[in-house]
């Protein structure tokens, strides 16, 4: 009571910590970084290592298996896997949440220093990302369309020039963007010096091509000579022998005998042309170049992005005036506009729990005391999240949304004990002193138990831990804000509610100097004192003009709403009185509610968390492996144009763009190019988000009907989730993991309950193997190794130098000429010793075979893994878990093979297990809180029944609305078990107050029921109509954010109408010893 009565004496003290601490949670929240969820991706790290002219079992096996020993004893690494590639292998850690990847990345770079990896393999890379994640932002460098809005075709010139301005004006710019990670540039077409050497009459003159681009790359050289000293002067010493044109590469030198010199131009063909095309990508038909950016794992997407696109507003300015940079995708874009849904959600929720209060106290002025609670406790909890490192996201902004409705709890209870004490006759000071004393301790524990709820957090591990952890620091910090304003700043507003004006000590008035000090002193200590009121002044004429027009216009409602909730109030007494005659009828009534609600369980699917719907998807075409890139795009061209036939979605469709070929995929196989896979990229209306499925339905029979395409339909990856679904069948044998895994598939792919199946085996590109004689090699005195690397460069070629036009650097490829690589016939009849005296073919030394081998190998925690993967067509992600394990039961799987159910069914079951725990826990320490405020071991019990009558609300509420159980739902249910014991906290501290005065158990419940309708009601509709927005579900994001609303709304709202009738039946039960014949004449 002393604390209470010093802040309702020291005003402008309790003014100005609160100003300070509104002006700090300012500046923080200024601070804030903006993101669309918490981290709920693993931090990852990449080892990217390049071994040229190796198979993916090779690269398995001399690089992947030694990389993975070598980092997975690497402290907070969860699980390391890799893919091997022909000529790559991408080795990529998970390490545990928090933990500092600039000491993993030293810690990665020491493993990786200590290995032996063979000499001709490159230096592993470690990328601080993983680069199976799309990428943030994608932008178009296309040929601007003419005045009428046509796209301007682009012809092999302007792709060579698109090409090349991405590379020297883009690039370069953007990965110097804070951030940013990696740009890849796709499409167009990209500069290349091709030497085609004819081998037949390489061998003529004994020559191999390692020699040919041995000769050019020592030709082509500026070399430093030293330096040279004449006198005084200093000169520096170059040797200038580049090439200046084709013709001089084409005159090199590359033998001389004593007759005659050899030339470069004698035996091959030298012609500027293009690398071979790795994707061609058409924005509304017409070709463009593809830039995306990569942002590092840590970064984060909201800024990255704003700093991508302030570096491209500088760089439209230096594009030529017939290019332009046309923005693709900007994945910042859905995140800021989910968390402007959150903030709209907040603040409209926070507007109809002030319009509750209104109608209920009918005072502007007591009803701003309370709703100040609101903004102060908002903005100080700013504080709370710069402290601890938090961001601007949706579940920290939903904490707040669900806070809103309950920070003016306390202080209604606060307010409504003033005002009643005030009406017994006290004054209003000392009403506002003994009013907020005599329910701190109530209005304490009330705050305490919510908080409490919080606590267990610590032991929730996955996905539930991420997401909840915000929220639970948000909502306590909000909520131990809500406590301190109720037992502050509110008692001291409702003190000085109808205070009089100060009164000037008077001064004895002397002759003379004295008059002249006193009048002084008069005046000074009136300016003093009315300098703040006169700077407030304006504002409180706003306020007072706004509440009497808020008066007026919601007299009416008000009228309608205090009959309404008078009636119900006479209504209630003889109900409640009813109740606590007919206790087992009630509590049989609500078991039986109970019991039917848990039966609706099985009924309600499962999933682990809502997707997100980003207005854009792309439909992933597959064909036939050999489809050639051009092919492919000609597919691509023919499924988009047929939508154009489509009347019904064209309003629907904003964008829609194709890339035919690998794309903007830093994961994507060097070897087989992806030349038979492409995307066709739909971007949607932002008033056309729900009409999804309208365009997948038009758009998948045009897909089905192209000759051997398969498909499925994915959308861009705000984070690192695994598909719902996913089998890992781990073992050796490469075929029969195959034979399995093709198994598995058609029995998925004949069930109707899963959807878009897909194995990571997928068909190896036909291939050319060629197996080595070696004794018949060492016979001939070859050896295998430098075979391979002679067939490797004939075929593929190698860069042998760079050509330099101007600052820019060409490559320059040296390899056997066309005729010499188009068939299995001309690759067996490859020469691969044209330096000796009777040159050898290929197919004397090698069984030159056509072959579909792997195109990858991937590993997971040290094992060769194949994992089938499939959404679901229906039902909840329980019942698919359920019949796929059926299907792999039926397999009867060998013991070399194990199978294991993983996806995101994993990891919903670790989550869910977590939270189950954490409810547990939650109710324990809700029950020690109450315990210790109540002093009793059995009225706590009593106010734990709420606790399955929330249970009743929340899961009738998903099973109406048609929502399914996820993390966020779970999560929804753990806040309620805090948040819905306040009422009966309220209501059974009133009633022991008034046993201790004298009353019996009935009669005490009855008043306290009566007494506490009103703030129990005002507290329920605060937070339910403060969620309301929220549940509603409207705009982007709402996917997530709703489950947890519609929880707590069910909950709360047949919780609170049963707590009032089932509590006080519980209560009277555990007092029975002390109940009176006849409750009905003690009301």
């Amino acid at each position: 009571m002393k604390f209470i009565e010093f802040c309702t004496r020291r005003p402008v003290a309790i003014s100005m910590l609160t100003f300070a601490v509104l002006l700090f949670g300012m500046v923080a929240q200024s601070r804030l970084e903006v993101t669309l969820l918490p981290d709920l991706s693993y931090p990852t790290l990449t080892i990217r290592t390049e071994l040229p002219g190796a198979a993916p079992e090779e690269v398995e096996t001399l690089l992947s298996k030694p990389l993975e020993e070598a980092v997975g004893v690497i402290r907070n690494v969860r699980q390391v896997r890799s893919t091997s590639l022909a000529e790559r292998s991408d080795v990529t850690l998970e390490f545990n949440w928090g933990t500092q990847m600039d000491f993993a990345v030293l810690d990665v770079r020491e493993k990786i220093d200590a290995l032996d990896l063979p000499k001709e393999a490159g230096r592993p890379i470690v990328l601080r990302f993983d680069p199976t994640q799309d990428p943030i932002m994608r932008y178009a460098l296309a040929l601007k369309p003419t005045k009428d809005g046509a796209q301007r075709p682009a012809d092999e010139t302007a792709l060579k020039h698109l090409r090349r301005v991405a590379e020297d004006v883009v690039q370069k710019p953007m990965e110097g963007v804070e951030g940013v990670a990696a740009v890849k540039i796709s499409g167009g077409l990209e500069d290349e010096v091709q030497v085609l050497v004819d081998v037949g009459k390489l061998a003529q003159f004994n020559l191999t091509l390692e020699q040919v681009a041995n000769r050019l790359s020592a030709e082509n050289a500026n070399i430093s000579g030293g330096r040279v000293e004449q006198g005084a002067a200093s000169y520096l010493v170059r040797t200038l022998n580049q090439f200046k044109s084709l013709d001089e590469m084409r005159d090199t030198i590359l033998l001389t005998r004593s007759d005659r010199s050899v030339y470069l131009k004698d035996v091959a063909e030298v012609r500027a042309g293009f690398k071979e095309r790795e994707a061609i990508i058409r924005i509304d038909g017409a070709e463009a170049v593809e830039i995306s950016m990569y942002k590092e794992g840590d970064g984060n997407t909201v800024s990255v992005a704003e700093r991508i696109r302030s570096r491209v507003e500088q760089l439209q300015k230096q594009l030529p005036p017939d290019i332009e940079l046309r923005p693709l995708y900007d994945q910042s874009v859905f995140i800021k506009q989910a968390i402007d849904q959150v903030k709209s959600a907040g603040l409209e929720g926070g507007l109809l729990a002030i319009l509750v209060l209104f109608l209920f106290l009918r005072n502007a002025w007591t009803t701003s005391i309370v709703a100040i609670a609101i903004p102060i406790s908002v903005i100080a909890t700013f504080n709370v999240m710069y402290a601890s490192g938090m961001s601007l996201n949706i579940m920290s902004l939903g904490g707040i949304a669900l806070a809103i409705g309950m920070l003016v709890d306390d202080a209604i209870v606060v307010l409504e004990n003033i005002h009643r004490h005030h009406e017994r006759g006290l004054e209003l000071h000392e009403a506002s002193v003994i009013g907020a004393s005599e329910v701190a301790g109530a209005v304490t524990a009330s705050t305490l138990t919510t908080v409490a709820v919080f606590f267990p957090m610590v032991f929730v591990q996955g996905i539930a831990g991420q997401l909840f952890s915000d929220q639970a620091l948000v909502v306590s910090g909000a909520l131990a804000f809500s406590l301190i304003v109720s037992l502050t700043l509110i008692p001291t507003m409702a003190s000085r509610a109808a205070r009089s004006k100060p009164v000037i000590p008077a001064t004895p008035i002397v002759e003379g100097r004295g008059r002249i000090r006193t009048g002084v002193s008069k005046l000074r200590y009136g300016a003093l004192e009315g300098f703040p009121a006169l700077l407030l002044w304006p504002f409180v004429q706003v306020f007072r003009l706004l509440g009497l027009m808020l008066g007026l216009i919601l007299r009416p409602i008000a009228a309608v709403w205090q009959h309404l909730f008078g009636w119900l109030e006479m209504r209630y007494v003889p109900v409640l009185q009813w109740s606590l005659q007919h206790r087992v009828v009630v509590l049989g009534v609500a078991g039986l509610l109970l019991a039917l609600t848990l039966a609706l369980l099985p009924r309600i699917g499962v999933e682990l968390i809502p997707p997100f719907n980003q207005g854009e998807f792309r439909a992933e075409i597959q064909l036939p492996p050999g489809t050639p890139l051009d092919r492919t795009d000609a597919v691509l061209q023919g499924v988009n144009r047929s939508l154009d036939s489509v009347e019904s979605i064209k309003p629907v469709i904003k964008a829609a763009y194709t890339v035919a070929g690998t794309g903007n995929r830093l994961d994507a196989n060097p070897e087989t190019g992806g030349e038979n896979s492409g995307t066709v990229n739909i971007v949607l209306e932002p008033s056309a988000f729900s009409r999804e499925g309208e365009v997948i339905d038009a758009l998948s029979p045009r897909i089905a009907k192209v000759p051997g395409a398969s498909f499925k339909y994915t959308r861009p990856t705000l984070f690192t989730l695994k598909t719902p679904l996913e089998v890992e069948l781990a073992g050796y044998d490469l075929d029969a993991l195959q034979r399995y895994s093709e198994a598995l598939r058609n029995r998925m792919l004949a069930s109707d309950r899963f959807t878009e199946v897909d194995t990571t085996l997928i068909p190896g590109h036909p291939e050319i193997q060629v197996l080595f004689d070696q004794e018949r090699a060492a016979n001939l005195g070859l050896d295998t190794a430098v075979l391979a690397d002679r067939v490797s460069r004939a075929v593929r070629g190698n860069i042998a130098t760079r050509y330099r036009i101007g600052d820019r650097e060409i490559d320059v490829l040296v390899r056997g000429s066309e005729d010499s690589r188009t068939s299995l016939d001309a690759v067996r009849n490859l020469l691969v010793n044209p330096e000796a005296e009777q040159p050898v073919r290929l197919s004397s030394v090698a069984e030159v075979r056509l072959k579909s081998g792997p195109s990858e190998i991937r590993r997971v925690d040290q094992q060769r893994v194949i994992m089938v993967s499939a959404n679901l067509a229906y039902g909840d992600l329980g019942d698919g878990v359920t019949e796929l394990e059926h299907m792999i039961a039926d397999l009867r799987l060998p013991e070399t093979i194990s199978a294991d159910v993983a996806g995101q069914s994993e990891e919903m079951n670790v989550s869910f297990r977590s939270l189950q725990m954490a409810l547990a826990l939650a109710v324990f320490l809700v029950y020690l809180v109450m315990a210790s405020q109540f002093e009793s071991l059995v009225h706590p019990f009593v106010i734990l029944f709420t606790i399955p009558l929330a249970a009743i609300g929340a899961i009738l509420s998903l099973y109406i609305t048609g929502s399914v159980i996820n993390v966020v739902a779970l999560i929804g249910m753990i806040v309620l078990a805090g948040i819905v014991v306040k009422n009966g906290i309220v209501l059974i501290d009133l009633a022991n107050r008034l046993r201790h005065e004298g009353h019996d158990a009935h009669t005490a419940i009855i008043e306290a029921g009566r007494s506490r309708l009103r703030p129990i009601l005002m507290t329920t509709l605060t937070t339910v109509l403060g969620l309301l927005p929220m549940a509603i579900g409207a705009g982007e994001g709402a996917e997530v954010r709703q489950p947890m609303a519609i929880t707590v709304i069910g909950g709360l709202t047949v919780s609170t109408l049963l707590t009032l009738v089932v509590i006080p039946v519980m209560y009277t039960l555990m007092e029975r010893g002390s109940a009176p014949e006849n409750p009905e004449n003690l009301a």
